[in-house]
């Protein structure tokens, strides 16, 4: 009998993962993940981004998925290390992020007895569960790489989301030979029914005025869409959505679904066809936004229908495969209003244009930042007043892969997001830039994770716009609250200092005419670069944004 070489588990997971093609992943290495570890860096094969907390490290999984468009892997310790990782795994379900979670566990002998061995959690499956698409545990050697499969499956399977699995320690450390078949498992995707797609068409075929909507499930189809965009449809997106279609075409109002003429416009459209997207809340001024009478969906995900707003007719499939069906029977028979996009194309000119209004001094920044972006770059936001005035709907993106926010609106998972968009970058798509908008009050937040920054010495530059509050808080007070200002104004660190013991390039902008200039210098060599804003000494916007508006009352408008 042949005598075959033994490997960990830990070997097998590692060689399993390089077969989905994962090139980074992120983590913190403990005593309950390292044989997993020591076998990436014995294979050499994945690049492990060393965070400085379980939370980054989950934030970074997520922003290298949502990038690359594969799979985010991250892997933490047991027990408070994986509660740490919950709230970004919160937002990676939010996202509907494909992301595989490892965890390890204790050792399967002491496994829910609750006997307080270290590391160990009350149920943490549970709660995992909770926070992520799917949960397992890994029960024995023999079903490791079974699970390990089936995890990665769920995860990419529509609707993607994160996947925690439970390794316990003695399985990872556990010798066995190498599985022959490492392949992962296939990822089916959801075949839109003919007849359905007939009905869909008919309905269209009449309209004079259609408009696409798109989401962050339609991601992957932007040839599709542009076929029927040439066959007359207007597009507008979510800010999931947005690069799906190049936003320089005159054709895509873009992500501007908050701006009374945009809403005055949809209601002269007399259809709309939904693609991939749950119409969100703050997109959507908390569902009151005013939508034409026929509203027609298509989502991979068959619980979307009925959400939010009601469909005249619901398509369950994947948006690419059912926009191109759509296409193709729609060929040569639309017939649509010479004015539409004419109109459609004078209304987004308008909105950005009302948009640069409510930047004050800032819209000249703006300007000079799209300039010094181009095209291809990646535009990570942060939960920030400078995001939710200007950062979700300016700079025009050209790529399906550019835009990453924190979607679920938690505010410090700019930073960690925007050094795994740039990790992502540096494996896939080395020419591309790496931008990440952040506020003062939420970058203090996973601020340790500016160590990771500069020893992956990865190439991100931070605009980090610094008022010393958190500016959003306070507006909500002085609309709603008397203008007591109370838990908002924040002690700060002086970058300068910050940045200079930590061997991370900054420039210090207090007068916007110098801006030009540092982005230059931003840009002017590889590595990470902190481009801080002094908000104080430019002064306000011309808007005061308090919280996502509703039908009736947008953002007022102030000069203070």
């Amino acid at each position: 009998m042949r005598n075959e070489p033994m490997v960990t588990v830990g070997a097998v997971i590692t060689a399993f993962l390089e077969q989905c093609e994962v090139k980074a992943a992120f983590g913190v290495i403990s005593i309950h993940n390292m044989p997993i570890l020591d076998a990436f860096a014995v294979r050499g094969n994945i690049r492990f981004v060393m965070a400085r907390g379980e939370a980054g490290a989950t934030n970074m999984a997520d922003a290298y998925a949502r990038a690359s468009g594969g799979l985010g892997v991250c892997l933490t310790s047991t027990g408070t290390a994986a509660g740490n990782a919950a709230g970004a795994l919160v937002e990676a379900l939010t996202a509907g992020t494909p992301l595989l979670h490892l965890t390890g566990q204790i050792e399967t002998p002491y496994l829910d007895q609750e006997l307080a061995y270290i590391h160990e959690a009350r149920d943490q499956l549970t709660m995992l569960k909770a926070v992520s698409k799917a949960a397992f545990r890994v029960r024995s050697v023999e079903t490791a790489l079974s699970t390990l499969k089936l995890a990665v499956q769920t995860a990419l399977t529509a609707p993607t989301g994160p996947v925690s699995v439970e390794i316990p320690i003695d399985i990872q450390a556990s010798l066995i030979p190498m599985p022959a078949d490492l392949s992962p498992l296939p990822v089916a995707l959801a075949v839109p029914a003919v007849e359905a797609l007939d009905q869909l068409a008919e309905r269209l075929a009449t309209a004079r005025r259609p408009l696409l909507w798109l989401g962050g499930g339609a991601r992957h189809a932007g040839p599709q869409v542009k076929r029927l965009m040439d066959l007359g449809l207007g597009v507008i997106t979510s800010t999931q959505g947005r690069g799906v279609v190049n936003e320089d075409d005159e054709r895509c109002l873009g992500a501007f679904s908050q701006n009374k003429q945009v809403e005055q416009f949809l209601q002269s459209c007399d259809a709309l066809l939904v693609a991939g997207s749950r119409l969100r809340s703050n997109e959507t001024f908390k569902y009151s936004l005013k939508l034409p009478r026929k509203i027609l969906r298509i989502d991979a995900n068959p619980a979307i229908e009925g959400r939010s707003y009601a469909s005249e007719l619901f398509v369950c499939g994947d948006a690419a495969l059912a926009l191109e069906g759509l296409a193709e029977r729609l060929e040569g028979r639309l017939r649509g209003d010479p004015q539409f996009l004419a109109e459609l194309k004078a209304v987004r000119a308008s909105s950005r244009q009302q948009l640069l209004g409510d930047l004050g001094p800032y819209s000249t920044m703006v300007e000079q930042l799209q300039a010094g972006t181009g095209r291809d770059f990646t535009w990570v936001r942060d939960v920030t007043l400078s995001n939710s005035i200007w950062g979700n709907r300016l700079l025009t993106l050209c790529h399906p892969r550019s835009g990453i926010h924190a979607l679920g609106g938690g505010i410090g998972q700019g930073l960690a997001m925007g050094i795994g968009a740039a990790v992502a970058a540096a494996v896939n798509a080395p020419r591309r830039k790496v931008f990440a908008l952040a506020g003062d009050g939420g970058f203090i937040l996973n601020l340790g994770e500016l160590a990771t920054l500069v020893q992956e010495r990865v190439n991100l530059v931070i605009l980090l716009m610094n008022d010393q509050r958190y500016g959003v808080i306070r507006n909500i007070q002085d609309a709603i609250y008397g203008s007591r200002h109370c838990y908002v104004d924040l002690h700060t660190p002086d970058y300068s200092q910050l940045a200079a013991a930590i061997g991370l390039r900054h420039a210090l902008v207090s007068d916007l005419k110098d801006f030009a200039g540092a982005l230059d210098r931003a840009q002017g060599e590889p590595g990470p670069f902190l481009l801080e804003v002094d908000m104080l000494s430019v002064g306000n916007f011309a808007t005061c944004f308090a919280g996502p508006p509703n039908s009736e009352t947008q953002a007022q408008k102030t000069n203070a």
